[in-house]
């Protein structure tokens, strides 16, 4: 007698759920993985799904650079207990965004070597390789880049992809240039912004900070969040922004002139 795949299971689960006449929308895979940010963790109902698709993108064109290291840094955190992360990229997309540098996955927490790179000509090719890849269990994650807002990704795609995702157990990002009006199966949404970090205590570069907006959640509210990346031990925290002086010269002080 052969075990079932998780998909079978799922229909099971989701049968007798219909049945007892309970939710139906179960989530599926392993345990969520916490942010170790409260906010964030409640929203999300204990932390981000595995086995399920997300998308990113960044809040602005220049963002584009935070919305990749808020991928990378998610695929670091499945990858923190073994896997690997595979990482598929459109040539115009490399031309776009630029290639992935190795040296630099390393320093941020994604280790090269467990990282993998696959170039494809066509959106179309890339979309199908995710969609393998999903059902691959020596992967944590599968990454995919597509440029502009991805308009191949709609409903009928990542409806495959999420069912690939849970096939397989594995964590599917699609990260796309810009944010998209488009319908898509997928179980959050992410804009992601760049802040200025914190200097550490010898007054250099501080811990990657991000804005993230949870424009879609569909287990729970939409927030937005600043938090921090800590590269070493691969986890978020919590980030408070200051807030700016009052301005001396306020509009209000300012006297009247008679123009005329």
């Amino acid at each position: 007698m052969t075990a079932a795949t998780p998909a079978t299971l799922t229909r099971l689960r989701q049968a007798v759920a219909k049945i007892e006449g309970q939710e139906t929308d179960l989530r599926v895979g392993g345990q969520p993985f916490a942010f170790g940010v409260g906010t964030i963790d409640a929203a999300l109902k204990g932390g981000l799904a595995s086995a399920c698709l997300h998308e990113i993108a960044p809040a602005m064109v220049r963002d584009f650079g935070a919305a990749a290291g808020f991928a990378f840094a998610l695929a670091a955190r499945a990858a923190k207990d073994g896997g690997d992360t595979l990482c598929i990229q459109t040539d115009f997309a490399a031309i776009e965004s630029g290639d992935i540098y190795g040296p630099g996955c390393d320093l941020f927490g994604l280790q090269t070597r467990q990282l993998l790179i696959l170039k494809v000509s066509h959106p179309h090719d890339a979309l199908w390789a995710m969609e393998e890849a999903l059902k691959c269990r020596a992967l944590a994650s599968v990454i995919v880049e597509l440029p502009h807002d991805g308009p191949v990704a709609d409903l009928t795609a990542t409806r495959r992809l999420t069912l690939a995702a849970r096939e397989g157990g594995r964590l599917g990002f699609l990260l796309r240039h810009r944010p998209t009006s488009l319908t898509g199966s997928v179980e959050t949404r992410w804009e992601v912004a760049a802040v200025p970090s914190r200097p550490d205590q010898f007054g250099g570069l501080g811990r990657t900070a991000f804005v993230l907006s949870l424009t879609k959640n569909r287990h729970g509210p939409a927030g937005c969040w600043p938090v921090a990346w800590d590269h070493h031990d691969r986890v978020f925290s919590a980030l408070s922004l200051g807030v700016a002086e009052t301005a001396v010269d306020r509009p209000d002080r300012t006297p009247l002139i008679r123009a005329g």
